[in-house]
């Protein structure tokens, strides 16, 4: 039993909005207007414990996360038989707000249950819902289907069999699970010609995207950076300092990656990955929702 590793998500402005409902009789509807309620003002007591409820909610949900939140504002609307009330929760971090949003809603209309109790029997809460949310991978994520992809591992021991290619064989698992088409694979030493050949290679073969894993250090044979300048042309350097902003979560050591991304033409695009298994794994789960995008907008696509 186990929570969902947000670990790999960006932080963004999410947002949720939620509505629900509690009926009550005609008669207690007056009430809570004209405040004839003695426990006090019905609709500013459930708006206070709607903000408390959307607060508490990781305390009171065993997998939710924790999460700063930003705003709330819970809003209540009268009806002859009925009030509204709805609760919107918004903040930046890496997991949606939804749960808030429900649980504000709910604790603002037991607390309307709670206040009038004593004089209506008949209350029914219900019709709660999400109604809105913003800023989660549905709205910008994409798969892999139809991309044709490469991988390409850069290492001298490996190329020479002293070792075996975990990192390559873990970006072709992972491009297959988003439902990418693994077209080649190829090991090569860190010789910059030997990298451009095969990046260029796999281009002319009809490679949409091509991952090359290593060679990214200080090292004096770290080399993979300068070969894929040699071949793009235009470097996506958003990606780049992605995997800085997203390493460092994981180990400061991630600074010490020169990692290269770059269009070589409107049909491919080259991502240079750490060898590492971990940096791999971290980078392409992040990076492999915004694939397509990027293939369509080096095509002259727009947002």
């Amino acid at each position: 039993m186990k929570t969902v590793d947000i670990t790999t998500k960006f932080d963004n402005l999410r947002t949720a909005k939620a509505v629900g409902r509690i009926k009550l009789s005609p008669e207690t509807i007056k009430k809570i207007v004209n405040r004839e309620i003695p426990k006090g003002d019905v609709l500013a007591a459930a708006q206070i414990a709607g903000i408390m409820g959307a607060k508490k909610t990781a305390e009171l949900m065993p997998f939710c996360h924790p999460i700063p939140i930003d705003h709330i504002e819970v809003n209540t609307k009268v009806g002859e038989n009925y009030i509204e009330v709805e609760a919107e929760v918004r903040g930046i971090w890496r997991t949606g707000y939804e749960v808030e949003a429900v649980n504000g809603v709910m604790m603002a209309l037991l607390n309307i249950f709670d206040m009038c109790k004593a004089f209506d029997k008949n209350m029914e809460i219900g019709e709660i819902k999400v109604v809105s949310k913003s800023g989660g991978k549905s709205d910008w994520a994409e798969d892999l289907k139809g991309v044709k992809v490469a991988v390409i591992t850069v290492s001298d021991s490996a190329s020479r069999g002293e070792r075996k290619d975990k990192s390559g064989k873990l970006a072709m698992e992972i491009v297959k699970e988003y439902g990418g088409e693994v077209i080649g694979y190829k090991v090569v030493p860190d010789e910059k010609e030997e990298i451009k050949k095969a990046i260029l290679e796999f281009k002319d073969k009809g490679a949409n995207l091509i991952l090359t894993t290593g060679g990214t250090g200080f090292s004096p044979r770290d080399v993979t950076p300068e070969a894929t300048e040699e071949v793009i042309g235009k470097e996506m350097v958003g990606f780049s300092e992605a995997m800085h902003i997203l390493g460092v979560r994981f180990t400061p050591k991630a600074l010490m990656s020169r990692a290269k991304a770059g269009i070589i033409d409107q049909n491919c695009i080259v991502i240079n990955l750490p060898g590492s298994s971990k940096g791999v794994e971290q980078n392409l789960r992040t990076f492999a929702p915004l694939i397509k995008h990027a293939l369509k907008m080096s095509a002259g696509g727009r947002h």
